[in-house]
């Protein structure tokens, strides 16, 4: 008897420790709801929102959207926290830096909810991070196409978020690898600059380099915000065409950038499908099919990423120039 009790209590034990809370819709149902936490509010996050709004409805669950007004970390782990007060099922962030959403992250476990990043691989403390693209190939290819405007020569600037982004910095490592192995007559002037989230921070950092290194061919920039501002300090020195600057800036932000040649070419990816993606892996945690998720596991409308550990990776760069940039709705 004293046995069948023991495992009777491991059982519940087990149980408790797998169910997710649910919480009931406004027709009484019970329902899951989640909350897509990213770096700030622009206009890249709008549509990483539209894809939130289309996986709720297409999965049946209530999720929305929560943003800092800037990429302050701080401000996101209160969001956070509120969130875990809430009793949501799952929170999807994009974390502005990793290291200060971890304890957050193990409370948010500790509550039975799930966590999915994005833009952060192999975040401690989450349960899966989602990527739209791999990383290193598209650091890669970011610096590949520089290479191509600039005829593989030159001094040139490299800007990023911050230096705790993983993403940004995993690109920025992956970029510079590549111009050392394969361009010789490529030099950077500095390992890197913390300013792609400011778009005026951006500005006057190109002011600056512009000033110091004359002969400078170009930024490239991993952020939303960096290439713009470096596009703006060439209209403000008349540099327009003369300077190649690549972005990671949603395409609607970037278009006037884009038509007058102050932005050569954004590199990107859809940050709505990597919300959508991030939905439906949630789902499928709450739901107790985290054995599911492997690879052949086809996400609907987006494909079969590699699964490699905690990582969901797809390889769907977007590239986006003065001719196309009107086909992308963000």
């Amino acid at each position: 008897m004293k046995k069948l009790n023991a495992i009777a209590l491991c059982l519940l034990l087990g149980a408790a420790i797998n169910t997710y809370p649910m919480i009931a819709n406004a027709a009484g149902e019970q329902q899951l709801t989640m909350v897509g936490i990213p770096k700030l509010r622009s206009a890249w996050f709008n549509d990483y929102e539209k894809g939130l709004k289309k996986a709720g409805k297409d999965f049946g669950v209530n999720v929305y959207q929560q943003a800092p007004a800037s990429p302050d970390e701080a401000q996101q782990v209160r969001i956070i926290e509120d969130s875990i007060s809430q009793g949501v099922n799952a929170v999807l962030v994009v974390p502005n830096n990793a290291s200060s959403c971890e304890p957050v992250f193990a409370r948010a476990h500790d509550k039975g909810i799930v966590v999915i990043t994005h833009e952060s691989v192999n975040q401690p403390n989450a349960d899966f991070d989602v990527e739209m693209i791999e990383n290193e190939k598209f650091g890669k290819y970011m610096l590949d196409q520089f290479a191509q405007h600039v005829n593989g020569s030159g001094e040139y600037a490299i800007y990023v978020g911050s230096l705790t982004v993983p993403a940004h910095n995993i690109w920025a490592d992956a970029a510079i690898k590549e111009a050392k192995a394969k361009y010789p007559n490529l030099k950077l002037v500095a390992e890197r600059f913390p300013v792609s989230e400011d778009r005026n921070a951006s500005r006057q950092k190109t002011l600056e380099l512009l000033s110091t290194y004359p002969d400078l061919k170009g930024v490239i920039s991993f952020g939303s915000q960096g290439g713009p501002g470096a596009a703006q300090a060439l209209r403000e020195k008349g540099l327009v065409g003369k300077l190649t600057v690549m972005g990671t800036t949603s395409p609607k932000e970037g278009a006037s950038f884009l038509k007058d040649g102050s932005l050569t070419e954004l590199i990107l990816w859809s940050p709505g499908d990597a919300a959508y993606s991030m939905t439906y892996i949630a789902k499928m945690i709450a739901e107790g099919k985290r054995d599911q998720i492997k690879n052949g596991l086809e996400i609907p409308g987006i494909g079969k990423p590699d699964i490699n550990g905690k990582n969901i990776i797809f390889d769907k760069p977007l590239t986006v120039t003065k001719d196309n940039y009107s086909k992308y709705d963000f």
